[in-house]
């Protein structure tokens, strides 16, 4: 699914965020096997968290395109994990809040049931295999965040990995892509404000952000919104949508001056 959502978000752009049934139909058929077409296609998009929309003349929006950024939807996550590679490791812990409109007005917390905790693991975050008996399964876990998401713009510190991580886990599982917008939080802040180092550990003493444990997945998402809400303290005034925003955060310095004589 992962071509699909790049394909389309490069049309939308091109066409101003809309696109006919033709041209959507166009993208969409190329991905279709014999028990799917372009309408289950949709139907898959919006359940993986795509953020694509169809209005009462047929034609396909993309939400982002037209959100202000101050409006959308942000599910900012942390995951910690007994190794660095989804192939051969796992989430042991998930957390992540809701923001809207600069308010946290939800919030997910959950171990993992894990059967193999590196004692280096124990040593980083805490966390003794005894907190992982019982807990949810991987497959229960990641449904619970599946849910919790929706189709709001997912962010983390050092997106790529909670991200590709995460991807991974939900396609071993049959549970598809994740198809959220991503943001990530250090590419935000290295846009928007002055550090040394833009790490969580040194942002949280940085920032001065009032955090319980570092290392654990629930605190590192709260810090990561944090973060988040210094950035957009220091936007420039060309970035006004949720799209905007996004690409904002990986822009250029080309890009971004242009921006700028443009606006």
């Amino acid at each position: 699914m992962r071509k699909v959502f790049d394909e389309l978000t490069t049309a939308f752009r091109k066409h101003d965020g809309i696109l006919s049934e033709e041209q959507y139909t166009h993208i969409a058929v190329k991905y279709t096997t014999l028990l799917e077409d372009s309408d289950t296609i949709f139907i898959l998009l919006q359940a993986s968290g795509y953020p694509i929309e169809k209005d009462e003349d047929g034609r396909y929006r993309l939400e982002t395109y037209f959100t202000p950024y101050q409006e959308q939807r942000y599910c900012v996550i942390d995951i910690e994990t007994n190794g660095s590679k989804p192939g051969t490791s796992q989430v042991i812990e998930i957390g992540a809040v809701m923001v809207h409109k600069g308010k946290i007005i939800d919030r997910l917390e959950t171990f993992v049931e894990c059967a193999y905790l590196p004692e280096y693991i124990t040593k980083i975050t805490g966390i003794e295999p005894i907190d992982l008996k019982g807990a949810p399964s991987r497959r229960e876990a990641l449904i619970s965040l599946r849910h919790f998401m929706g189709n709001a713009v997912f962010v983390a510190h050092n997106a790529n990995f909670d991200h590709s991580f995460l991807n991974a886990s939900f396609e071993r599982f049959g549970l598809g892509g994740i198809g959220n917008p991503k943001l990530c939080t250090i590419d935000l802040a290295r846009r928007t404000f002055e550090s040394e180092r833009y790490g969580l550990a040194y942002l949280i003493d940085f920032l001065e952000i009032e955090t319980a444990t570092h290392h654990r997945a629930y605190s590192d998402a709260l810090c990561a919104a944090k973060v988040m809400e210094k950035s957009f303290e220091n936007l420039p005034e060309y970035v006004r949508t949720t799209d905007d925003l996004i690409r904002f955060s990986t822009s250029s310095k080309k890009e971004r001056r242009v921006k700028k004589e443009e606006n």
